[in-house]
């Protein structure tokens, strides 16, 4: 995956089919932002209305906006990158493109588990790598860990999406950061040796797969889940009807969350502007944007989630911090490789 970033500038550039940012101005703020929610318009409209900072924003795939920002050096107009994953935000930060920010509202607003140690890169929407499961198949207390996925009880009853999938490889890192790298291989084997049929699709595919009896179990994020039970059409609220959610690890390090991040480049050329725009994303108004629509959980505390996933009720997170698990992408990888993940 990481060497899939280091394609040639030349050719990222001129493959992408973006309109250019505005030069910079006193009042506005340039995102680049790899999310792709088109709801995300409500924030920059929000964050306008506030403050009289108008957000320009270009949208575009991971890759291709890192590697633009590379392309573009001193002389890019962005101020602020967003993106999905701490991997995806570590790899941006190890290539130098972050400047490290300092704000009292951000660390109030927060956890420290969900940001840069060093302010690199802030969290601001956070998901949960939950198990899906067939109620009429799999009894609760069947039910534990990420671990436990590889014991033989398991065989051919487990759906996941493929090893390149960041939230996998994510997933995977911290459990390497957990317990080593030689169990961490054992337990990856283990887990292809259950799997019900080779990785396909992305996870709402795996939670209709587990609804139509291919699996018994699906390794999702919890808003994939959260999204179709809280859709407005009946076909999506039947899909995951008889299915259940279970958060596993609560018995010891919690359930392995990840984060929507950003960070503020380091030739912003408005960064005022791009801080007040994080800090703005931080507080309750918007932290319930990211609950209510895009329904994932709030990384500030003082926000309730969704009525979906309180329903689901409080969970323990995995504390690691995400930079931790995010340094170990490159490992990780290794591992599945090795262990036949495909």
């Amino acid at each position: 995956m990481f060497a899939s970033r280091r394609r040639t500038l030349a050719m990222v550039c001129a493959g992408l089919a973006l309109t250019a940012v505005p030069a910079a101005a006193a009042q506005e703020v340039n995102v680049y932002n790899a999310r792709h929610y088109g709801t995300d318009e409500i924030l920059w409209n929000m964050f306008t209305e506030r403050t009289g900072i108008r957000v320009n924003v270009i949208e575009g795939k991971h890759d291709e906006l890192i590697q633009r920002l590379l392309a573009e050096g001193p002389n890019s107009p962005a101020d602020v990158f967003i993106t999905t994953d701490a991997g995806r935000l570590a790899f941006a930060a190890a290539e130098g493109l972050f400047q490290p920010v300092r704000s009292p509202a951000l660390e109030a607003a927060i956890p420290a588990h969900l940001r840069h140690p060093d302010g690199l890169w802030w969290g601001l929407a956070m998901r949960a790598r939950i198990f899906a499961y067939a109620k009429d198949r799999v009894a609760p207390d069947e039910l534990s860990t990420y671990e436990d996925l590889a014991d033989p009880k398991w065989r051919g009853r487990i759906l996941v999406r493929s090893s390149s999938n960041i939230y996998n490889i994510s997933l995977v890192a911290s459990i390497l950061v957990a317990n080593g790298p030689e169990k961490t291989l054992a337990w990856c084997r283990g887990l292809v040796a259950n799997m019900a049929r080779p990785p396909q699709g992305g996870d709402t595919d795996q939670i209709k797969a587990v609804a139509a009896g291919v699996g018994d179990l699906a390794i999702v994020n919890d808003y994939y889940f959260a999204r179709l039970a809280a859709s407005e059409r009946e076909a999506d609220r039947a899909i995951v009807a008889g299915l259940g959610v279970f958060f596993p690890n609560q018995e010891d390090r919690g359930t392995h969350v990840n984060i929507s991040g950003a960070a503020v480049l380091g030739n912003a050329p408005n960064p005022e502007h791009a801080v007040a725009l994080l800090e703005f994303l931080a507080t309750p108004e918007a932290q319930r944007y990211f609950a209510d629509i895009a329904l994932e959980h709030p990384v500030n505390p003082k926000v309730k989630p969704h009525p979906v996933l309180e329903a689901w009720g409080p969970f323990k997170q995995d504390t690691l911090n995400a930079a931790a698990y995010a340094e170990r992408a490159e490992e990780a990888m290794r591992i599945m490789d090795r262990c036949g993940w495909r």
